[in-house]
């Protein structure tokens, strides 16, 4: 009796795992348990990421590290004009730069003090920064051990360049975390497809379909991203015939999502500028930048139709801004190693997220070939810092491929030698350690471009914002403000007092009429305000100058038509 009641039992089928990623682990007890453990494990990781982001941010805030990129003045300035401006809306979001990071940050740069001190572009990133983490622990989990988890999310969480720049307003952050969300859930996707867990399997589309609209609006590389996510997921719902489950609903309103966040972009282009390709051959353009920037007759930058040598310097600014110099070519020959070894090892258990963390390096070096968009690093010519941030985005696929190399290595030692193989492990983290403050000590290739680049405007606009605010505080500045909006920033002039390129009722009338439309005219060397009042000098008197080293000068006119209470007598 007891025979066939044992055997009865055990030809019950077993119970499908619910959990969305399980890590590998062996006798650890039954699914319940094992999603418990992880979360646990999730939330730890979450917590030693936030005290590594406070840690950052305290050491970047009181050396005012936080505003340093020309580009985070300008994404702040984009959330800040949503709400504060002559026409405050969603009009204002603009074009060529996507709208999610400004979205994020605008409820932050509501704070006058927050917007002026990069506080508000700080806030979003540095969370960010902590769900990346969080996700990029629990996605290593799935394959790896905690040893190799370990060494894959420390690689990446350490990372100096990294925590500078998730004190920023800069996107970076915010894509990796979307980038690890997004393959995260469709690594969910796919094993519950396998097992046959259809409800969970579209939960978990639709989780990434999500997170995969914000990335679309977040960075253009997402939308090949989401493209490439969308062909694994439709191969996978093809392969289980799972034509008539919940997982297929989901794949529709998966496909909706993604399908309808770039035409939502392109409406929104030819509503606004006539063309539903503006961000792309528009005067804003990465295409129509190169072409006012370049010298005439000069050679173009290295990568220029070349995929390989583009190719070349995205991948060299990865390495250094990932490792410090004695380390280069080494690791990318230790990430490859740990790619391989992933796939003919862990082959079986759903792969391809991993695989598509490796997007970048084509996409960017197709960008630097065919879309204007160069790398300078100061190894190579022309020996200067530009867009070496786009490295940053290969630091999941280097974490984890270093996670799986140390795991594949661990499991050939730990058998016969477990001795050393504990000891391979304790210097992989050792190595990371110390690297990462070899890497902080000589100064992280992304902290190391924004001082760089910043030398010359930040002198600048400091002058520039003490002029400002000397002014009255009351009456309208006709300026330009696309340039140099970090002066205004600084001196904390609310942007509604100013009418600039963004007003699109009250721009070009300004123009025609300088003297009459404000109080104030501020014109920077060129600009379409120079030429305005070179055109219609009348009513205008000259104030003040401002000059730089390496930037334009800027005069300031009062008017004389302006109302007395504008008047500089009546400061």
């Amino acid at each position: 009796m007891r025979s066939s009641a044992s055997s009865r039992i055990s030809n019950k089928p077993p119970r499908p795992n619910t959990s969305p990623v399980v890590p590998n682990r062996a006798n650890s007890g039954g699914p319940e348990d094992i999603a418990r453990s992880l979360r646990h494990e999730t939330l730890f990781a979450a917590m030693v990421a936030a005290l590594l982001s406070l840690l950052a941010f305290a050491y970047c805030y009181p050396r005012d590290m936080l505003l340093l990129y020309g580009d985070a003045v300008a994404h702040l300035h984009i959330a800040r004009r949503l709400i504060d401006s002559l026409n405050p809306g969603i009009r204002q979001i603009g074009s060529v730069w996507l709208p999610f990071p400004h979205l994020l940050m605008m409820p932050f740069a509501a704070r006058l003090s927050w917007w002026q001190n990069g506080i508000a572009g700080a806030i979003p990133s540095m969370a960010c920064y902590v769900l990346s983490v969080a996700g990029l622990w629990r996605l290593s989990r799935y394959w790896l051990r905690p040893a190799g988890a370990v060494v894959a999310t420390l690689f990446f969480a350490l990372n100096p360049g990294l925590l500078y720049m998730q004190t920023t307003a800069m996107n970076e952050p915010v894509f990796l975390c979307q980038m690890i969300w997004a393959a995260l859930f469709l690594l969910a996707y796919l094993r519950a497809m396998g097992e046959g867990n259809h409800r969970l399997a579209g939960y978990a589309l639709t989780a990434s379909g999500i997170v995969l609209v914000t990335a679309i609006f977040t960075r253009y590389d997402g939308w090949i991203f989401a493209s490439l996510v969308w062909i694994i997921a439709v191969r996978a719902l093809w392969r289980t015939r799972a034509w008539k489950t919940p997982a297929a609903g989901a794949f529709v309103l998966f496909t909706a999502m993604l399908i309808t966040a770039p035409t939502l972009w392109f409406a929104w282009n030819a509503r606004q500028y006539g063309d539903w390709l503006d961000f792309m051959r528009g005067p804003w353009s990465a295409k129509a930048i190169d072409a006012r920037t370049s010298t005439p007759g000069a050679p173009h930058y290295p990568g220029w139709h070349s995929m390989r040598v583009a190719a070349l310097y995205y991948l060299k600014s990865a390495e250094m801004g990932a490792v410090s110099v004695r380390w280069g070519n080494r690791l990318l020959f230790l990430v490859v190693a740990g790619t391989i070894a992933a796939i003919w090892k862990w082959r079986k258990k759903y792969i391809a997220p991993l695989l598509l963390l490796w997007l970048p390096l084509p996409f960017y070096a197709y960008s630097v070939a065919y879309g204007a968009v160069p790398i300078f690093i100061p190894l190579w010519w022309p020996h200067s810092w530009y867009n070496t941030r786009y490295g940053m985005e290969m630091l999941p696929i280097f974490g984890l491929s270093l996670g799986f190399l140390v795991a594949w290595l661990l499991g050939l030692t730990e058998k016969r030698w477990p001795r050393f193989s504990q000891l391979l492990l304790l210097a992989a983290i050792v190595l990371i350690l110390l690297d990462s403050s070899a890497l902080l000590r000589s100064t992280p290739l992304v902290l190391r471009e924004a001082i760089e680049n910043s030398r010359t405007r930040i002198p600048f606009e400091q002058a520039y914002a003490r002029a400002l605010e000397q002014l009255p505080p009351q009456g309208e500045i006709l300026v330009w403000t696309s340039d140099h909006i970090g002066a205004f920033q600084r001196a904390g002039i609310p942007l509604r007092r100013t009418i600039n390129e963004t007003d699109y009722y009250q721009w070009m009338p300004a123009l025609q009429h300088p003297a009459q439309s404000a109080a104030f005219v501020i014109a920077a060397d060129h600009d379409a305000v120079a030429q305005s009042v070179e055109a219609h000098p009348e009513g205008l008197t000259l104030l003040n100058i401002v000059c730089s080293t390496g930037q334009p000068c800027v005069r300031f006119y009062h008017s004389n038509m302006a109302a007395p209470g504008d008047r500089i007598s009546g400061k």
